[in-house]
């Protein structure tokens, strides 16, 4: 998000170089690339299930190994080395001294900058492996492998405002090989970061900086620097989510393509370059990409500031992509996440509005939430050719940063989702008070009916929880349990919650605790806050065992000792007693998502 504003104005009359969206030949495309008819077959009997069960689910995928046509010898999308073309210059110069001027007359240097301290701050230095950690308790070996986490991490100090969106990418890494780890820090080097490097300093307009005239004149600046910089690459951060597809760790942002970054043998962590699947992708990558475990297809999409606003895409498990499907929003809105079923997508179309003109109102964020407005979601067969068959939704107004799950049951589609009341994406600008509002994110169940077009949802948690996680064996079918972050007024995430979708919620509640749906809660104590926990199964992909049968792994920090650690708990219990703790030898800020990749995966690298 942080290439947000430099993204909005490359794509409107600038006088600079406008970045293909959409050739004329994907905006016009009615059709995919056919599947054979044994595929669709598969496809079929995978999505012929009316209830969820292992051993259904273990014929379906048995059936569609049979029915499925052997992958041909398409090589895997190359990466397209990162090598950024920039020119130190007058226009260069003079855009910096003009910058230092208005910092110096218009910026408020006394405002707080909340996620430039404590924790939030940025860690000055990248760590090379650091191997024998200390480990209290013991490592399973289920989780031989890399666990990893992403988040913003500014290499050069901000030039003067910093939302938390703003940061350079930094991937925090664990290798785990039987009971013992490594950790290592490494920044992904996209093209933006190459070229501050170049420059030793700040050089991209930030969120945190558009606020009234002196926003608006930053804007100018920045349209003006671009001149001397190449902006051919993009200007992502990937500092938001990692995914791992056809045998490459990909590094996202939502405003940019996929970054390539390879786990070598020794848990270092090494930037390969960025992918756009043979210049196929002409748009930008969503951050939450999902990946079918059955199929191994990855479904995707991405946003852009002109219609149709919404693009989707199917990737199949070797890479390959097929051709584009618009999705028609009526205007450019924050669509930050989306869902997969066995035999549909779901788009959300959400009431939070980019509005360029709300920088000149004092806001940081140039969107906009519309609590007057329903919330729309939109579900399509996920196969489709084209959009003629997405059937929309209305719910009251809200907003969703991230879903856990979706399935069909008969004739609905359900959805399991964190709902935002009352988002704010300002109290994310730097300056946040005791007195900010308080958040209100829970965890909700929504039904689509296919049949009727009715809607409806029900509430399952107090709020706030957000982050929330599944056994991702069971993405697009029904599951039972949610793993969510439990978050205080301050973003920081103070345990985690264990949801079972099978019970109801108790009601009288006013916090998240034990009792009713909350089959467990992980509490971290006073002064420790953790991040996004990733549930690892005992035994990989769907088996015998139980759906809860596994650990849950995050990084933790303690801001009394100001020491950082790797947690695991055993997902099935939720134990006060954590199953293992690694002392980290350098602290890991807070961040965003994370990530867990097995052994057989990090082995079968395709870079």
């Amino acid at each position: 998000m942080t290439s947000l504003l430099s993204s909005y104005v490359l794509q409107y009359p600038t006088g600079l170089t406008n970045p293909r969206m959409y050739s004329k030949t994907e905006m016009n495309s009615k059709s995919h690339p056919s599947r054979s008819t044994a595929q669709h077959k598969a496809l079929s009997a995978l999505t012929g299930r009316a209830a969820f069960g292992v051993e259904a689910e273990k014929e379906d995928k048995e059936d569609y190994e049979k029915q499925k046509p052997t992958l041909n010898s398409r090589a895997r999308p190359r990466v397209v080395a990162v090598d950024p073309k920039n020119s130190k210059g007058p226009i260069s110069e003079a855009v910096d001294h003009v910058e230092k001027l208005l910092v110096k007359l218009m910026y408020d240097s006394s405002r707080p900058q909340h996620y430039l301290s404590g924790n939030f701050a940025p860690v000055q230095i990248e760590t090379p492996p650091t191997a024998d950690l200390p480990v209290r308790g013991h490592i399973p070996e289920c989780l031989n492998g890399q666990f990893m986490r992403v988040g913003p991490n500014s290499k050069f100090a901000p030039i003067a405002g910093y939302h938390w969106f703003d940061g350079d990418g930094m991937i925090h890494g664990m290798r785990i090989r039987n009971g013992k780890a490594t950790y290592a820090s490494r920044y992904v080097e996209t093209s933006r970061l190459q070229q501050e490097e170049f420059f030793r300093s700040a050089k991209f307009l930030k969120m945190g900086d558009l606020k009234g005239l002196f926003g608006l004149l930053m804007i100018i600046l920045q349209i003006l620097r671009l001149r001397s910089f190449d902006i051919s690459y993009g200007l992502g951060t990937s500092n938001t989510a990692l995914t791992y597809h056809h045998g490459q760790l990909l590094a996202l942002h939502e405003f940019d393509k996929p970054y390539v970054v390879k786990i070598l043998e020794n848990g270092d962590l090494q930037t390969i370059g960025m992918l756009d699947y043979e210049k196929r992708l002409g748009h930008s990558f969503t951050a939450h990409p999902k990946i079918d475990p059955f199929t191994g297809e990855m479904f995707t999409f991405g946003c852009s500031f002109k219609a149709p606003h919404v693009t989707y895409r199917v990737i199949l498990r070797d890479g390959f992509m097929h051709e584009p499907v618009p999705i028609t929003i009526p205007e450019h809105i924050m669509m930050h996440d989306f869902a997969i079923t066995q035999s549909y997508a779901i788009f959300m179309d959400l009431p939070m509005y980019l509005r360029p003109a709300m920088i000149m109102k004092g806001k940081s964020v140039p969107y906009i939430f519309d609590g007057m407005k329903n919330a729309r979601f939109g579900v399509l067969p996920r196969y489709a050719e084209n959009e003629l068959q997405i059937r929309w939704f209305e719910l009251p107004s809200c907003f969703i940063f991230h879903n856990a799950n979706a399935w069909e049951e008969g004739n609905e589609v359900v959805l399991i989702t964190c709902r935002v009341q009352n988002p704010d994406l300002e109290r994310l600008d730097g300056a946040m008070t005791g007195n900010a509002k308080k958040y209100i994110s829970e965890l909700y169940e929504m039904r689509f009916n296919m049949k009727t077009g009715l809607a409806s949802q029900k509430k399952l948690s107090e709020t706030a929880i957000k982050f929330p996680r599944i056994n991702e064996s069971y993405t697009g079918r029904k599951q039972r349990y949610v793993y969510g972050a439990i978050v205080d007024s301050l973003a920081k995430v103070t345990g985690i919650a264990k949801f079972d979708l099978h019970a109801e919620p108790e009601p009288g509640k006013d916090k998240i605790k034990v009792g009713g749906n909350v089959q467990g809660v992980f509490h971290l104590g006073a002064g420790r806050f953790g991040s996004e926990a990733i549930f690892v199964p005992r035994e990989p992909g769907i088996s015998s065992s139980e759906e809860d049968d596994g650990y849950l792994i995050f990084f933790a920090h303690d801001e009394n000792s100001r020491k950082s650690q790797a947690i695991v708990i055993d997902a099935r219990t939720m134990s006060a007693e954590p199953v293992a703790v690694v002392e980290l030898p350098n602290r890991v800020p807070y961040g965003f998502h994370a990530l867990f990749v097995t052994e057989e995966h990090i082995r079968g690298q395709a870079v």
